[in-house]
């Protein structure tokens, strides 16, 4: 008896609609337990998606360019050989057998017969989140929708999604409009569902003796049958005024353009679905037509230029967290006040602990320097509430944190991931050590999973593993401050009578202005420093 294996998507936290960026194995490849079947992208982070066991390949569900979330069926695998060829029972039908020859195509066994039944379609699981805007409704009474195919638009203080049909139906009635606040369960439509499934695992035998045969293919020992009567198509055409068909991500690159997605009529991809490149044709067409266009915040966009007038060129596509920080950055760049204080710290002393620390045989553990540099930075905090807080979206209250969250910028070959290092207050430098390679480690791996980069309080940039003397790292928002850290050097210092070598740090700390003043900066920074320069005073 061959026995199936389902392979689906595991807990990734409160994520829906990831992308499916790279697929590994096809129909018949043999893959090991863990072994990556598939990448999966968020707006974060790229992971490997690794088998749960070994097996053969039967059918791949997933394609690049798909969205999954979890619990989505990503393969199934055949974990052990299957029995010698003679009769396969179909499954669903109570003792019937089909004949099936060596290497002859086996007939699918349908009876072409329809039901009509009425189903409803609700907000899916969000997550803690309640009453969602409805920004947009893309159906009406009356419309063929297919599954998978977006009938409204919801948006959260963070982020927008679509609404996907979980099944393919006529619609019978729409239960929401735009500017309605919705919840886990509320019902959206309700769609008029057409199906043949109920007469296959209802008929009686003789019924399906008598049915007649539709065309069916057999590939890799899957039966794969011709539809069934009655399937229904959504046409693509999109009649001007009804409401755009594009991601969360083609929406946000249009209001950041300053364009009204809803004047693009038809979009090229498919099913209709707008695409940026769609976005970018109608900024052309306004801008030939001499009506100006502004991008995000009223500033004009660059001009597209032809570079390969001036000689050979390749262009490469950004990954998706690439464009993602991008994105982010020019945001926060345009709607944060940012000021930058520079000043040097004396680690001459923490630096000779560090190294007995790791001269010590007796420990694996060998601790870095930023480990110090965080629980130096979480030491100030504590004396300074407004660094560990962060700004309410309508700029008149406060959100002071207890918590004591740093993030860590890890450079990655998809682009730069902030994992966080939960609870610093809580934790000694040997468990802070461990951890931080660990997350790092995950992080060059692609194994990230959206929990480890939450929940952030402050951000730590650094490089000093590169060099340089100062830079201007950008807040990562919605936190208030971030720390940037470049490479220590030995500077003459004046004692009082006279100049010693001493190693000095540069560090860079940019914050938001609207929360903290330049006073208050300066005096975190004094008090950081003053920490570094003595770390025992972190055990008072």
């Amino acid at each position: 008896m061959t026995l199936l294996t389902e392979v689906k998507v595991p807990d990734v936290g409160d994520v829906a609609d990831i992308d499916v960026i790279e697929v590994l194995v096809k129909v018949g490849d043999i893959v090991a337990k863990e072994q990556t079947l598939a990448v999966l992208e968020t707006d974060k982070a790229s992971m490997d998606l690794p088998s749960s066991a070994a097996g053969i390949v039967k059918t791949v569900h997933i394609n690049v360019g798909d969205k999954v979330s979890e619990g989505a069926l990503v393969v199934t695998l055949e974990a052990s050989a299957p029995e010698s060829e003679g009769t396969e029972e179909v499954i669903g039908v109570e003792n019937v057998k089909i004949d099936i020859p060596e290497k002859v195509e086996a007939p699918a066994v349908i009876v072409p017969e329809t039901s009509v039944s009425i189903i409803e379609v609700k907000v899916p699981d969000v997550g803690d989140v309640a009453d969602i805007d409805v920004i947009e409704v893309l159906i009406q009474t009356g419309d063929s929708v297919e599954k998978e195919q977006t009938l409204a638009v919801l948006e959260t203080d963070k982020a927008s999604m679509d609404l996907p049909s979980t099944h393919s139906g006529i619609v019978k009635d729409v239960c929401v409009k735009v500017g309605d606040k919705v919840s886990e369960g509320a019902l959206i439509v309700t769609l008029e569902v057409q199906s043949a499934a109920e007469a296959v695992t209802t008929a009686a035998p003789e019924q399906i003796n008598q049915a007649p045969k539709p065309t069916a293919s057999v590939t890799q020992n899957k039966v794969v049958s011709s539809p069934a009567p009655g399937t229904i198509s959504a046409s693509v055409d999109r009649p001007s005024g009804k409401s755009a068909h594009a991601t969360p991500g083609v929406r946000l690159f249009a209001r950041e353009l300053g364009v009204d997605i809803r004047q693009i009529t038809q979009g090229t991809g498919r099913k209709g679905r707008i695409l940026k490149e769609d976005v970018k044709s109608f900024i052309k067409q306004v801008m030939t037509s001499g009506v100006p266009v502004q991008g995000g915040a009223g500033i004009p966009p660059i001009p597209a230029v032809d570079f390969s007038q001036f000689g050979e060129i390749e262009e490469q596509q950004l990954s998706k967290i690439q464009r993602l920080t991008g994105q982010n950055m020019s945001r926060v760049w345009l709607n944060l006040p940012l000021v930058t204080y520079h000043d040097d710290a004396d680690i001459t002393e923490m630096e000779a602990f560090r190294k007995a620390l790791n001269a010590d045989k007796s420990t694996e553990i060998k601790v870095t320097g930023l480990i110090f540099i965080v629980k130096a930075l979480v030491a100030a905090m504590q004396h300074y509430p407004k660094i560990n807080s962060s700004l309410s979206p309508d700029g008149q209250s406060l959100f002071l944190k207890k918590y004591f969250n740093v993030g860590i910028a890890v450079d990655t070959p998809n682009g730069l991931v902030v994992p966080v290092l939960k609870d610093v207050d809580k934790k000694g430098i040997a468990e802070l050590t461990r951890e931080l390679s660990e997350l790092s480690e995950k992080a060059r791996n692609g194994k990230l999973l959206p929990a480890d980069m939450r929940g952030g309080s402050i951000t730590i940039s650094s490089l000093g593993g590169i060099g340089g003397k100062s830079f201007t790292p950008i807040v990562n928002a919605p936190e208030v401050a971030i720390l940037g850290v470049t490479r220590s050097a030995m500077q003459p210092v004046w004692n009082g009578t006279e100049f010693v070598p001493r190693l000095m740090l540069p560090l860079d700390l940019t914050y938001d202005h609207r929360v903290i003043d330049g006073a208050e900066g300066a005096r975190f920074m004094s008090t950081l420093i003053k920490y570094l320069g003595d770390i025992r005073r972190l055990l008072l």
